[in-house]
């Protein structure tokens, strides 16, 4: 299936949209869960990983994933493109991440609102940018160059922030739906984001998500967060992916799948691994919410 998007000017081909996944959870593949998921019959939902762990040609990481993606869906999740930098899309790093779509036909291709790279420096971290009419026009570039490498369209992530710009002048959920409507791609939402940053910088979660064009949602995330203090005492919450999601966002989740219909939906739990038991307990709690919003909508229809 296709479908044309406009690419501000551009006579490219179109982007192809891949089959959607509909409302099942997914979680994290991790390598040391591996005997325990074939030693399951194939299970509903679908697995993500992170792209740069897969960038070599081959070996056991390979071997691995090849055996997962032969009965499961898959979501690809890259954390270094840097598509909020001031530097050039890395194209070799393109190239990979467009080899690795091309090898496991992905459902899911996402990235981050962020960047990570500076001239010829790269920080593990994924930093925030300002919002800004001059800063749009580069994300808005370097995502139409990330699609166009790809031939699909990308979901982007909104972040979890722990400082804002004195110079930002368009809000966050703007600048996102602004991008969505100049490149046409759609939106991965953290939910654990949002109430991270929400926290942090003492505004309200709902609100933000009352501004969050939902509707150009194609993935969620939900995950676990860590709590530090700052120097002044005040809380702090880390985007950790250490534990089970909290019940705050339990309940935001709930908020927006009311609101938005069912949608993938992805644990995410990075370190401090549980075994595979526990990960897939998230998961099936996050199905039961997709599932009550489907039979909601089976009933009204």
């Amino acid at each position: 299936m296709t479908d044309r998007i406009s690419l501000r000017g551009s006579t490219r081909m179109p982007l192809r949209f891949p089959p959607p996944l509909g409302g099942v959870a997914g979680t994290c593949f991790k390598h040391e869960h591996l005997p325990a998921i074939l030693g399951e019959p194939p299970q509903r939902g679908f697995f993500e990983v992170h792209a740069e762990n897969y960038m070599g040609a081959g070996g056991p990481p390979h071997r691995a994933l090849e055996r997962v993606r032969c009965d499961h869906a898959l979501s690809l999740h890259g954390v270094c493109m840097s598509i909020g930098g001031h530097s050039p899309i890395d194209r070799d790093h393109l190239a990979r991440f467009r080899g690795l779509v091309a090898r496991y036909q992905p459902t899911l291709v996402s990235e981050h609102l962020a960047w990570s790279t500076h001239a010829t420096s790269f920080f593990n971290d994924l930093l925030p940018l300002p919002y800004t009419a001059a800063t749009l026009a580069r994300v808005c570039d370097h995502v139409d160059q990330v699609q166009e490498a790809l031939r699909r369209p990308i979901l982007l992530e909104n972040p979890a922030t722990y400082v804002t710009f004195r110079n930002s002048t368009i809000s966050e959920t703007d600048f996102l739906r602004s991008i969505t409507q100049r490149t046409g791609c759609r939106l991965l939402l953290d939910v654990n984001n949002v109430f991270v940053s929400a926290t942090n910088h003492g505004f309200a979660a709902l609100d933000y998500l009352n501004e969050f064009p939902l509707a150009r949602v194609g993935e969620i995330h939900l995950a676990g967060h860590a709590e530090q203090h700052s120097d002044d005492g005040d809380l702090l919450l880390i985007d950790s992916h250490d534990g089970p999601v909290a019940d705050a966002v339990w309940k935001l989740f709930e908020i927006v799948i009311a609101r938005c219909g069912p949608v993938p939906t992805l644990i995410e739990w990075d370190s401090k691994v549980p075994e595979w038991p526990v990960l897939k307990a998230e998961a099936a709690a996050a199905q039961r919410i997709l599932d009550r919003a489907t039979e909601s909508i089976r009933h009204a229809a």
